[in-house]
């Protein structure tokens, strides 16, 4: 999930990040490497995705899950016959993660670009990725506008987006009525993610018959969370929505467990480390998630058993993401025997479907690059129920259900109009 940093608008800024990057964009572009090339045996692959910070925990997950898949296609024979190179790099913040991304094409001559986890980044490594015509698979984050006013004809997401994640999570609070009459007090990172989160779950209980008793924004480096928490005690809502991000998730809900408070918990965006975080008894509520590793599916307990006995934990939804971007991207390049991007590119686009550890297979959606795949619902196992550290929740089954589009949770055309650049 995108735990996005940036403006406080709907919408990422171009303008701030183009300026922060400047200075790569006076480096020329160079077209993409092909196998026919022949410059080296090895093909690289540029993984960057926040390693420090709030997002460091989640950003470990993805960068061990995506060596895992090198080492697998590796295995396998690589790419046509050529061994893959993970070069992977700590993203930070946007300018870090811009020039990063240019170093990373023009001095590495990377293959293409996997990962990131914050919105603001990811535009950044879009837009040089786009100047320089080079494959961008984004991992983890999830801002609509990526997918909107801001989608790139180089850019393909891995990662749910927000929209998505209100409309899982949104079926599973209306089955437990939580939403219909009720009222919410909606907690929400003040920064990009958060703002198009709380924009995107506003319009679901304006559509599903909820109020909004209160809201307050959140700063990212908050941790003491009970000035807001005597506030949701004053409000008495039916439900708390925490639209929240990363680390902040985790401290939120072992201050929610210290205060006692009786109100169902919920969030639209979410990490499954973060509930491992919080620990057996803290962990509350039910949430949106992409991928879990109690998935049924034999390729995904493939995946489980192979990073358990790698790293002696189980991987969790970034993880996932990370991994299966790599495998996609490995199969498409041996599919066509090529590593360039345009014909990577018109590939994705053409309908192609793949294995992406679940009950269905997934495909990229041509006109803005979304994964189509289900998602699910997770909610917090009774103290008295947990048996290990790491599976402290239920799942609900797959969403979209077996006899619906996997189209049907994502956006429309009306609703996010995306138009690649020419």
């Amino acid at each position: 999930m995108d735990r996005s940093g940036g403006r406080s608008d709907d919408s990422i800024s171009r303008r701030g990040l183009l300026k922060a990057g400047g200075a790569a964009l006076l480096v020329p572009a160079l077209a993409s490497p092909a196998l026919s090339q022949g410059q080296s045996d090895v093909i690289r692959i540029g993984h960057l995705t926040p390693r420090t910070g709030f997002l460091g925990p989640l950003g470990e997950f993805a960068q061990q899950a995506a060596q895992l898949a090198v080492e697998e296609i590796n295995a396998a024979g690589g790419i046509d016959g050529r061994k893959v190179e993970l070069l992977a790099e700590d993203s930070v913040n946007p300018q870090t993660a811009s020039a990063k991304a240019e170093r990373m094409i023009q001095r590495d001559r990377v293959a293409c670009l996997i990962g990131e986890i914050n919105s603001a980044s990811a535009l950044a490594i879009s837009q040089v990725a786009q100047r320089n015509q080079i494959l961008f698979v984004n991992t983890g984050a999830n801002s609509d506008a990526l997918r909107g006013a801001d989608c790139k004809r180089f850019m393909f997401h891995v990662e749910a987006q927000n929209t998505m994640m209100v409309r899982a999570c949104g079926r599973a609070l209306l089955d437990k009525g939580l939403i219909k009459d009720k009222k919410v007090y909606a907690l929400t990172a003040d920064y990009a993610f958060g703002h198009d989160l709380l924009k995107q779950a506003k319009k679901f209980f304006a559509a599903n018959g909820a109020t909004v008793a209160g809201e307050d924004l959140i700063p990212t480096e908050l941790t003491d969370f009970s000035p807001f928490l005597l506030k949701v005690r004053q409000a008495r809502p039916d439900v708390v929505i925490c639209n929240l991000a990363g680390a902040q998730i985790t401290n939120f809900l072992k201050q929610y467990s210290e205060f006692g408070l009786p109100f169902p918990v919920a969030g639209f965006g979410f990490d499954l480390a973060l509930a491992w975080g919080a620990g057996p008894g803290n962990f509350l509520g039910t949430w949106p998630i992409v991928w879990h590793p109690l998935i049924e599916s034999p390729s995904a307990q493939k995946f489980v058993a192979a990073f358990k006995a790698k790293y002696k934990r189980p991987p969790e939804n970034q993880a996932w993401g990370d991994y299966t971007a790599t495998k996609i991207v490995a199969q498409s390049m041996n599919t066509l025997k090529s590593t360039d991007s345009m014909k990577v590119v018109e590939y994705l686009e053409g309908g192609a479907k793949f294995d992406i550890y679940k009950s269905r297979e997934g495909y990229f959606r041509a006109w803005d690059h979304e994964l189509m795949q289900e998602m699910y619902a997770i909610t917090a196992l009774p103290a008295d129920k947990i048996k290990n550290p790491y599976d402290i929740y239920t799942s609900t089954g797959p969403m979209p259900g077996p006899n619906e589009s996997l189209e049907v949770l994502a956006t429309t055309r009306d609703e996010n109009a995306c138009t690649f650049p020419s």
